[in-house]
């Protein structure tokens, strides 16, 4: 399913990232631009919707009803590899998945409900709290955790309520490349936050790889329909001989070599970074 209109500009964003070995840079063109003061009233509002716990339900289901009618439409013919390496997982974990669509996270949702039989949190960017329609209704009334990117609120804000969500045994998605490249079939390095949270709580984290294939049937003009298939990679536990900036680093290590042997298995390729169109999924522009 394609959100939003053309993505040809977002591609090019893509193809000149790779160029500047900018792996992890944005590449969106209509995200939102908000001041600090914009996001922290949104965040405010997020909590604050919570405390009228009548009205807080029965959107949430509304927006539950949503996005599981759109999972069962969307992912029917998902597949799962890897259970063997979670069966043994009952603390709550950080996963952590490739960034590439805005509804990716609806791949990891199933996966954590057939498995675990427990909602996904996923962790949010604080602009996207600003999404019209039914976005917003999902974003505001799911399970998220919002994020402002500065140490003041992550330490006051962000990571007290991760805490709590961990310490219930939940499972809670963080997307490590940090930006989302549409349709992007390859794994981008990861960034150290998830792996210095999960140090921090001692929880593993659930590395997962979504593979994308395209099929035959016309999604819109530019693109085919996909399906998914989620690779459960192994877990990566925090070490008690290790500093958390010490676990973070070699978590981070770890799970993006895992995510880079996951793609050359699934795509029969050797990862490399070089561009070409048949890396974006579904695209019908060819080399």
């Amino acid at each position: 399913m394609i959100v939003g209109g053309s993505k040809a500009p977002v591609i090019e964003n893509i193809k000149k990232n790779l160029e500047n070995n900018e792996l992890n840079k944005k590449v969106e063109i209509d995200d939102p631009n908000l001041s600090d003061e914009e996001l922290d009233s949104l965040v405010d509002n997020f909590y604050k919707i919570r405390e009228n716990k009548i009205q807080f339900n029965i959107k949430s289901k509304v927006a539950n009803k949503i996005v599981n009618d759109l999972n069962k439409k969307l992912n029917a013919n998902m597949e799962i590899t890897g259970l063997e390496n979670i069966k043994d997982i009952k603390t709550g974990a950080i996963i952590t998945s490739n960034h590439f669509n805005p509804l990716d996270s609806l791949p990891i949702r199933k996966m954590v409900k057939d498995v675990f039989k427990k909602d996904l949190y996923t962790v949010t960017d604080a602009a996207n709290l600003a999404l019209p329609g039914d976005l917003s209704l999902i974003v505001n009334y799911l399970d998220n955790i919002p994020l402002k990117r500065s140490p003041n609120f992550i330490i006051k804000n962000f990571l007290p309520n991760l805490k709590k969500v961990l310490n219930n045994h939940n499972y809670v998605l963080i997307y490590p490349e940090e930006e989302m490249w549409f349709n992007y079939r390859k794994p981008r390095p990861c960034k150290r936050g998830a792996y210095q949270f999960a140090a921090e709580v001692n929880i593993p984290i659930i590395p997962c790889f979504t593979e994308i294939i395209d099929l035959d049937k016309d999604d819109n003009e530019e693109f085919k329909e996909v399906k998914y298939v989620v690779h459960i990679l192994k877990p990566i536990y925090p070490s008690q001989d290790l500093t958390v900036r010490e676990n973070s680093i070699q978590m981070a290590d770890n799970d993006y070599k895992q995510k880079c042997a996951a793609y050359e298995k699934a795509y029969h390729k050797k990862l490399n970074y070089d561009f070409s169109y048949v890396d974006i999924a579904g695209y019908k522009k060819q080399d």
